[in-house]
């Protein structure tokens, strides 16, 4: 019982926090996403094509979570685009203090688009607010079909879903059909995108959707 009272107590502190990232976001008109995903699935080559296809039509700003290096930061800085870093030193998750003490780091300026690099991990950033309009989760074919059957919190918590890494499908033992219904079948409302940063096949349609939620936010 003491370990639920303690659990409920983090998640709350964090909510609290989450509602003040919220306010600023709203206040400054930024839409804000968190990208979620296990490791390896591709998040950070679609954040650079996504900037590629803005190419600076829109302005960014870009947070990236790890657990322990700053390459990932380094990756998006050669797009010219305001990053912070976050090092969780071994934390699975990234949190909405973090967040907020990343925010500090940031010129929030005209900036219409914000998103978040979660870390790599599809169980504990599902349950952490961060003040966010939506999460965007990520899956690979290189992960086989049944990852929305394993993680299906992360997944109901989600309003898209990309489909990454589907140039390789043709190498691999994954039902591209199955992913896509063992997803629905946990979150029917999910938008569902397919790419290959390779070929950038389906980047188009992704971005499009972020700038028609610019468009309503």
């Amino acid at each position: 019982m003491s370990i639920i009272t303690v659990e409920r107590k983090v998640l709350e502190k964090n909510d609290e926090i989450a509602g003040r990232n919220r306010a600023l976001f709203l206040s400054k008109q930024i839409f804000v996403i968190n990208l979620v995903s296990s490791p390896g699935s591709g998040k950070t080559s679609i954040l650079e094509r996504t900037l590629e296809y803005f190419n600076h039509r829109v302005k960014l700003a870009v947070i990236e979570g790890d657990v322990q290096t700053d390459f990932d930061a380094q990756r998006i800085a050669r797009y010219d685009t305001p990053v912070v870093q976050i090092v969780t030193n071994g934390g699975c998750h990234l949190e909405a203090k973090l967040v907020e003490d990343a925010l500090v780091n940031l010129d929030l300026d005209g900036v219409k688009l914000l998103i978040i690099e979660n870390v790599g991990n599809l169980v504990c950033p599902s349950n952490y607010d961060l003040g966010e309009a939506l999460k965007v989760v990520v899956a690979s074919t290189t992960e086989g079909d049944d990852k929305p059957l394993k993680y299906p919190g992360m997944f109901q918590h989600a309003s898209a879903l990309i489909i990454n890494k589907v140039d390789l499908l043709p190498y691999l033992n994954c039902d591209l059909n199955a992913l896509k219904k063992n997803a629905l079948s946990i979150n029917p409302a999910l938008k569902v995108f397919e790419t290959s940063c390779t070929t950038k096949s389906g980047i188009p349609e992704w971005c499009s959707w972020l700038e028609q939620n610019l468009s309503t936010s």
